[in-house]
């Protein structure tokens, strides 16, 4: 798990790799995470890693595996780094009846001409992006899936919504344990486009999602031995109630 600060008040994102696997055909599912950080820019100048500027100030950069990465250059007023996350639609008016009225969240943007919307739970947070893709959305072999934290007591409420609308529950209100650790609630959605959505009590979550003070060490142990991450998970923890 990697990001700029504890998840209970910043985006992080999961990045987990598979023995045996090579490589992942990519879909269009997942357009970009989007990060406002001058000292991003900087550092990948100092690489040399390919930066392309797709407008005034915005460099487009690639992550290994094909995974697009948008760069504000601007300087990082906010506590977290991360602007948001895009995903893929086919029908952008259906996406936003289910994230926004089913799920929730606030509609901060819409632009009609560009076919896309920004919603998001708080101000202060991590915001999602839905952007229409002209057609079917291909989750490829590569997929993730997002993740919210929420009061325990609120997930049966989501499960019981979503059984009534009749809409796509993957994996029902489920403990999950973990040897010497919280056992956590969890149930995991598909919205119309098949994007996977998982809720996870909040209260568990926190002392499950604890920054480990040998994490940086334990990541440059296992690049240094040449294993490649090859999934990105994205993930978001913090939440609003509704």
């Amino acid at each position: 798990m990697v990001g700029y600060g504890p998840e209970d008040n910043h985006f992080v994102a999961e990045l987990t790799y598979n023995y045996g696997v090579g490589e992942y055909r990519l879909g269009n599912d997942f357009l970009g995470l989007t990060l406002v950080s001058s000292q991003a820019v900087t550092n990948a100048k100092k690489m040399g890693w390919p930066l392309k500027e797709v407008t005034a100030g915005i460099f487009e950069v690639e992550a290994p595996g094909g995974y697009k990465f948008y760069l504000e250059d601007k300087e990082e007023l906010r506590q977290d780094p991360v602007l948001k996350v895009t995903l893929g639609v086919s029908n952008l008016q259906k996406s936003v009846n289910y994230w926004s009225d089913l799920l929730g969240m606030k509609i901060y943007e819409k632009d009609e001409e560009k076919q896309r919307v920004l919603l998001g739970y708080a101000d202060n947070q991590c915001k999602l992006e839905l952007k229409t893709v002209g057609g079917a959305v291909d989750h490829g072999t590569a997929f993730g899936r997002i993740a919210f934290s929420c009061a325990k007591e609120e997930l049966p409420h989501i499960e019981a919504l979503m059984k009534k609308e009749n809409q796509k529950i993957l994996t029902p209100l489920v403990s999950l344990d973990t040897p010497g650790k919280a056992t956590v609630q969890v149930i995991i959605l598909a919205d119309p486009d098949g994007h996977e959505i998982c809720f996870v009590g909040d209260e568990a979550f926190r002392d499950l999602s604890k920054v480990d003070p040998n994490g940086d060490k334990l990541l440059d142990d296992v690049s240094n031995a040449g294993r490649a991450f090859a999934v990105f998970l994205i993930t978001d923890t913090r939440r609003i109630q509704f």
